[in-house]
This record gives C-alpha cells, sequence and structure tokens, in this order.
C-alpha cells in the first residue's frame, strides 16, 4: 500500500472544479488581455453566455489526447508530433516560433529556446494544470512532466520554471490547502535564482509584511515588470496576489484579473488552484450560470477528439490519472476513502524528480527510440558555420541515467569529422565544412547491449539562421491570422 490514499470520488470532484475554474478565470479575464491598467472587476464584464475560447485549456486537451493514445510515459517526440498535428496554426509568439522550429527539424528542447525571444513568457505556465492532474499528490512527478511540456516552446527560460511551479502547486492541493505551504512547494521544484522564484517570494512578502494588494502590484512591476505583457514573472507575481488577498472566490479571481496584463492566464491559473483546492462546492453558483459546462475549442486547434463539456475532460482525464498513479506514482493510490500519512509534507517536498529534469541540456535535441533518449548536444547554436569548427556531442540515457555505449556518426558529403571520445558522459566531435547548406542531416548509430539504435537530426547553416527580430511574430494569413504556413481558411 502507498502512503497517500486518495478518495477517487473527491479526486474526481477536485477535477471538475480545476476544469471548470480554468474555464471561469480565462473567461473572466479574456476581454482584458494585454491591458496594462488596473482594474476594479468584481464580476464577469461583459457578462458571458459561454465559455471563452482559450488556449490555456485547449493545448492541454491535446496532451491528455496523447496521453491517452501514445499512453503514460510520453517523450518530447511524442509532443512533437501532437503540436505539429493539432496545433501548427497558432501563430502567436513562443508558439509559432516553437512551429517554425519544429518545421525547419529541430527537435525539443532546441526547439524551445532557438532564435525565440518569447521563452519566459506565459504559454507554458498556463498548461500546468494537466500534469496535477494526471499526477494528484506527487508534485515532483507533475513538475517533471511540465518540464517535458515547457521542453517544447520555453526551454531555458522563465515559463517552464512557472509550469513546473504550477504544476508543483497544483498537484499539492489535492491533498493540503494552505497557500504558504503550497507555494514553498512549488518553489522547491525551480531553482532559487529565477524569476520565477523571486517575484513569488516578493508576493508572499508583501502579503506577510501588511501592504495592499495596489502596493504590491506596484512592486512587482518595478522590480520585476516587462513590455510585453505576457511575459511570465510579473503574471505569476499577479496570481499569487489575486490567491493571497482576495477574500473569497470571486475576489481572488477579480484582485489577480484586475492587476492587468495577461488576465485570462492569471485568472484561469487561479480558477484552477482554487477549484483544486476547495472542490465544487468552493465556487459560487453564480460563477458558473453564465458559462455552464460547455468547452468552447479555439480555431486554431485543429483535428483533435476534444471532450464537449467539463464533465467529459474530468471522466478523460480521471481514465489517464488511474494509470498514471498505478504505474509511476511512487507515493499514491486512488480508493475509496482520502488517508493521508504523518510525513505527508515530506513526501510532497520530494524534488529528486524535477531536478533531474532541470540538468537536461536545453541547448540539445532529444529522440527516444526504443526506450533510450539519443541527444545531439549543439554546445550552443544548432548551427554549422563554414570554415569554423564546432563541437558537438552524443549521449544515451534510459530513464534519465547515462547508459555505455559506442557512437558513431555520418554526416553531409565534404564535411570534416574529427573524434574526440568521451567526455563528462558525452561522446564529442569536432565538425567543419567549407560549404554548408541550410538544413542538413546528421546520423547517428547507438550500439548497445547487442542494440543498434539510429537516429538523425537537424544542423543548420547561415542561410536558415538569419536571426529574428525580438518582440516580433511569425508571419500570418491576412484573413485567419494563423500561420501563413497553415492558415485554416477554406481552400
Amino acid at each position: 500500500m502507498k502512503p497517500i490514499q486518495l478518495s477517487l470520488e473527491e479526486y474526481r470532484d477536485k477535477v471538475y472544479a480545476c476544469w471548470l475554474g480554468k474555464n471561469i478565470g480565462g473567461t473572466l479575464g479574456a476581454p482584458y488581455e494585454g491591458q496594462k491598467t488596473m482594474h476594479a472587476l468584481t464580476f464577469y464584464d461583459p457578462l458571458p453566455d459561454k465559455s471563452a475560447p482559450n488556449d490555456d485549456l485547449d493545448l492541454q486537451l491535446v496532451w491528455l489526447e496523447m496521453l491517452r493514445e501514445r499512453g503514460i510515459y510520453p517523450t518530447l517526440s511524442d509532443f512533437a508530433d501532437y503540436w505539429t498535428k493539432h496545433l501548427a496554426p497558432y501563430p502567436w509568439n513562443e508558439y509559432g516560433f516553437c512551429q517554425r522550429n519544429l518545421a525547419r527539424g529541430l527537435r525539443p528542447p532546441i526547439s524551445g529556446c532557438f532564435e525565440n525571444y518569447y521563452i519566459d513568457e506565459m504559454g507554458s505556465p498556463i498548461r500546468s494544470e494537466i500534469w496535477a492532474c494526471v499526477a494528484p499528490g506527487n508534485p515532483q512527478l507533475a513538475a517533471s512532466l511540465a518540464w517535458l511540456d515547457a521542453a517544447l516552446d520555453h526551454a531555458g527560460g522563465e515559463g517552464t520554471y512557472g509550469e513546473m511551479f504550477w504544476a508543483a502547486v497544483e498537484s499539492a492541493a489535492f491533498v493540503i490547502s494552505d497557500p504558504h505551504t503550497l507555494i514553498r512547494i512549488g518553489l522547491s521544484m525551480i531553482p532559487v535564482w529565477s524569476r520565477i522564484s523571486r517575484v513569488v517570494r516578493e508576493a508572499v512578502w508583501c502579503y506577510d509584511n501588511g501592504l495592499s494588494w495596489q502596493e504590491a502590484r506596484e512592486r512587482i512591476l518595478a522590480n520585476f515588470g516587462h513590455n510585453q505583457p505576457c511575459h511570465a514573472p510579473q503574471n505569476h507575481g499577479f496570481t499569487v496576489i489575486g490567491w493571497l488577498y482576495g477574500k473569497d472566490y470571486g475576489d481572488k479571481l477579480c484582485t489577480a484579473v484586475n492587476c492587468g496584463y495577461d488576465t485570462d492566464c492569471t485568472g484561469a491559473t487561479l480558477g484552477s488552484v482554487l477549484g483544486i483546492i476547495h472542490g465544487t462546492k468552493g465556487i459560487p453558483q453564480k460563477w458558473i450560470d453564465p458559462i455552464g459546462d460547455t468547452i468552447v475549442l479555439h480555431p486554431y486547434t485543429r483535428g483533435l477528439n476534444a471532450p464537449k463539456t467539463v464533465a467529459e475532460l474530468t471522466e478523460r482525464t480521471t481514465e489517464v490519472a488511474r494509470k498514471m498513479v498505478k504505474e509511476r506514482s511512487d507515493t499514491v493510490e486512488l480508493g475509496e476513502r482520502t488517508v493521508l500519512p504523518n510525513n505527508l509534507l515530506s513526501l510532497l517536498f520530494r524534488n529528486e524528480r524535477a531536478l533531474t529534469v532541470l540538468s537536461r541540456d536545453p541547448q540539445s535535441a532529444i529522440t527516444t527510440t526504443q526506450g533510450y533518449d539519443v541527444a545531439l548536444h549543439y554546445g550552443g547554436e544548432p548551427v554549422l558555420r563554414p570554415g569554423i569548427e564546432k563541437t558537438i556531442g552524443f549521449s544515451v540515457k534510459r530513464d534519465d541515467v547515462p547508459v555505455p555505449a559506442t557512437v558513431n556518426i555520418w554526416v553531409p558529403s565534404g564535411w570534416r569529422v574529427q573524434p574526440l571520445g568521451e567526455k563528462l558522459g558525452q561522446h564529442r566531435f569536432v565538425l567543419s565544412a567549407d560549404e554548408v547548406a541550410d538544413r542538413n542531416t546528421i546520423g547517428v548509430t547507438v550500439t548497445l547491449d547487442g542494440q543498434i539504435l539510429n537516429a538523425e537530426f537537424t544542423m543548420l547553416g547561415p542561410g536558415e539562421a538569419k536571426g529574428y527580430p525580438a518582440g516580433v511574430n511569425v508571419p500570418t494569413c491576412p484573413k485567419c491570422h494563423a500561420r501563413v504556413e497553415a492558415c485554416i481558411c477554406e481552400k
């Protein structure tokens, strides 16, 4: 028997309240997204008649479908496949540059950071709930799954830390409710030097030292503010402000949204957190009535067999969670009633898995074959420039544990390869060439335990790596405003 026993009925109620809260908070904040001024909301304004379509939820529906179809051990390759299949039209900020990199042959995590100005934004923190809901009561498992997700479009950035933080907070919220303790659990999964860690601590400090929420907001902006309204640090501060300062359910959501900036995201995340903590009984009916139970997809989400209602989404989530908890959670079981051990907090603060995934190299491309992760470490940008030697490395791991192997590579005709041997777990090579095409394939053959693994990776040339101006999005269709390469206009 595992130490933490969760009531299946209670778990299901909290999951339903999580997704319902996601819709409520997102719908509340959607009309004010991107506005940097303070607001004075006390309820929905304008009053909706259904939930607003929101990428905050849609991308998680894609991951849920991935977990149902590919299983509970998703790889970075799985994430890349499902992004390309279902999310390619999204042009905004990090989403557009993720797909641009995937289309160029770059695999995650390098797909998440190369020529991507937006790695410190909110695109991945808003996708945290699915990992908490399939890994309840196991914050470090939820955080490690969140890293895989964030690697697609925020590798090495604050967005990654934000998603890991919230996934851990929300996972722990299935079994404890104190905000300060939950926040400390989330912080234990991410680097103390990150801006997400520092801004969250600042918001807590303001509350604990008697500042008003308006004063706290101004301190957040003065010390962590950014001209981009979706920049993650400031918005994490606002979400925590709403959580701590609000007097009740509605006031908490409104306080977060009233801080301005990425209002649909701050409202949606806080709505989820409150839903998990208090369950459906904690959501006043007046907040439910205007939007109901229906899920409204954004038109850029394509080809997805999505649930039509929050109730259906809850059942699909529960289906995956039962498998995840049984096979991958060493501390939690779902059963007839909730029983919590005396060392609960020690279990919730465990962070070995989170620290392990944080040690992965953002400047690498990883592919999984026959259960082994084969990584190309670019040693910087994924670009070979004519006449300049570049040192790269390959590593082979299984379950994040290095595996002894023999590595041989092949490169385009005319390139030169100098083996350097093995160092610090990487099989290193020096590449050079007099001419480099825009896109190039490097092949690797790995021999281990009598098995032979083959993988291919992309190395760009200078013609494909000319840089991209900061704060500018990828080109879009003038009619539907989706990525021009994946527009949704009728042909």
